[in-house]
């Protein structure tokens, strides 16, 4: 299995010649990034994680193209009808030669005044973890993909998180909003936790790809 990191939030998972991307927001500004994807996986309804006409343009363009998504993003996409499955925590479906399982319900807490949004993590064949915007936790996951920052989100948090999942590999998305300082506070503390719990954790550069 391929796995490339687009900006922020977004990954694209390859194998046997199929193509599945999660979460191409706002904050993904390469164009392209659907081009030859059997399905799209939307973890929430923010904008750095979903943009509604991106992907009704995609499904125009590609009459195979389907939606996974949680209930909160389903009514921004009525117009799709069919093309948008809603997905919930403990669904299994199989699209693309992959395996999903849907994992989570609601949002990381981020204001005194505003409940939680739906946000369902993916985990891709047992092995790829997504979470979206919670640090939900799921038992063997291989490779976690995890988020490097956010206003919901401290230092000490993304280091529980990694050592509470203890993963092979764990590579760094969410990244969108921080700048060169930041990114290199981001990578100081990956690469510590990196030799502490003797993984691979790092964060990927736009447009970088692993094979898993």
């Amino acid at each position: 299995m391929k796995l490339t990191k687009f900006g922020h939030a977004c990954v694209r998972l390859e194998k046997e010649s199929q193509r599945l991307v999660i979460d191409p927001g706002a904050m993904t500004p390469e164009q392209n990034i659907l081009d030859g994807a059997t399905a799209v996986l939307i973890t929430h309804e923010h904008f750095d994680h979903f943009q509604a006409d991106r992907l009704i343009t995609a499904t125009a363009q590609d009459p195979q193209l389907t939606i996974y998504t949680c209930p909160g993003v389903a009514p921004h996409l009525a117009q799709l009808n069919d093309r948008v499955h809603v997905v919930g925590n403990g669904d299994v479906f199989f699209v693309a030669g992959f395996e999903v399982t849907v994992v989570g319900e609601k949002h990381h807490f981020t204001h005194p005044d505003a409940p939680p949004v739906d946000n369902v993590g993916f985990l891709i064949d047992g092995e790829v973890f997504h979470p979206g915007d919670a640090l939900t936790d799921v038992l063997n996951v291989s490779t976690l993909l995890v988020p490097g920052q956010a206003p919901w989100m401290t230092v000490p948090d993304l280091i529980s998180y990694l050592r509470r999942m203890r993963p092979r590999r764990a590579y760094a998305i969410h990244d969108g909003l921080i700048n060169d300082w930041g990114i290199q506070v981001l990578e100081s503390v990956l690469s510590s936790e990196a030799e502490r719990l003797g993984a691979d954790i790092r964060r990927l550069k736009s447009g970088e790809s692993v094979e898993l």
